[in-house]
């Protein structure tokens, strides 16, 4: 994931499609988000996850990944296609496979999916030094020594490690985290999210992500395709961006001014059309969450590569399902309809 300058904010038009949230239903719950005892989940031996019940770090009520009026929370599933969806899909690839980029245990013998190193109240802050100090928000971060790393700690990747902390209602997110051996961190750059606010970075900066985006608000997690339902968009990755950003990404990670490549923030969503009626439960879930939701390019990478989480619980066997979908089961959609501020995360209602 490399930065470059960035370009300015997409205007806002005054329109009310779809909407943010869904009717009745209430955003995704944080993990530990219910007093405890709170849900989690197992596999069972057909490979499917299953609600149980166990002890677990404690939230503040109301303690969501984000309101319910965020734009990650946004159906976009009657809004127009973009008139450059065409060109964007072929850019990334229209023949080019889907890949859920996540799933249980190893391949090529390290870990896959982005691991989430979840807290409750009382670990302390550290020092975290940044390479790209000037668009990183300062510490300290309650990282802990024990915090995972994607890909494992001998990764040579992106290494992001993403700390939901419970407890404040906050993400902190690293690119390129390396720990050090008196407790603090080194890491390309960071970013600390509240959870309960619409909030979004100041224009032009990154965050642990090349689009400037939270990580965490686009991985779909194990907990939710257990409850039968993900309730928000999914962060992915394209070969070639523009020199470029569009609501609500703040930042482009490109030299290229090809109006034919996408923008980071630019929203896709899986075809209505598409049959995912056959899809084993794991994928099918995600299917759906692509439909409704879509999908969000926050980072330069494979084509049509879509973000997870890292947990065991995953079926890797039911996921690979999503290998079926190409890019011609893609299309773009004009997500400036939704936007209230352009320095603002909220959407418009339906």
């Amino acid at each position: 994931m490399r930065r470059s300058a960035a370009l300015a904010v997409m205007v806002a038009f005054a329109v009310s499609v779809s909407g943010c949230g869904s009717s009745g239903e209430p955003a995704r719950t944080a993990a530990g988000g219910s007093p405890s005892p709170s849900p989690s989940t197992a596999v069972d031996g057909q490979g499917r996850l299953s609600a149980q019940t166990s002890p677990s770090a404690s939230a503040p009520a109301g303690c969501t990944i984000f309101p319910a009026d965020n734009v990650w929370h946004a159906d976009v599933s009657r809004l127009p296609v973009h008139r450059d969806s065409a060109a964007w899909v072929a850019s990334i690839g229209a023949s080019a496979h889907a890949h859920p980029d996540f799933g249980a245990g190893l391949i090529d013998g390290a870990p896959f999916g982005i691991p989430v190193t979840t807290l409750g109240a009382g670990q302390a802050g550290v020092k975290v030094t940044f390479e790209y100090a000037d668009e990183s928000d300062k510490g300290p971060y309650p990282i802990p020594r024990t915090a995972r790393v994607e890909g494992g700690p001998n990764a040579d990747g992106d290494r992001h490690v993403i700390v939901h902390d419970t407890a404040a209602c906050k993400a902190y997110e690293l690119y390129d985290a390396h720990p050090d051996g008196d407790g603090s961190w080194r890491a390309g750059s960071g970013a600390v999210f509240d959870l309960r606010r619409n909030d979004l970075r100041r224009a032009g900066w990154t965050s642990a992500d090349a689009a400037g985006l939270s990580v965490l608000a686009g991985l779909p997690r194990a907990e939710e395709v257990a409850a039968g339902r993900i309730d928000h968009a999914i962060r992915f990755t394209a070969p070639r961006t523009r020199k470029a950003y569009v609501w609500p990404a703040r930042h482009a990670a490109s030299s290229s001014t090809d109006a034919a490549l996408p923008p980071m923030g630019a929203r896709f969503r899986l075809k209505a059309s598409v049959d995912i009626s056959k899809f084993p439960a794991q994928a099918r879930v995600v299917a759906q969450a692509l439909k409704q939701y879509g999908a969000i390019l926050a980072d330069n990478g494979s084509p049509w590569y879509f973000s997870g989480t890292q947990d065991d619980r995953w079926n890797n066997g039911q996921l690979n399902a999503l290998k079926g979908l190409t890019g011609t089961d893609f299309e773009a959609v004009d997500g400036s309809l939704l936007m209230v501020d352009a320095n603002s995360a909220r959407c418009r209602q339906p």
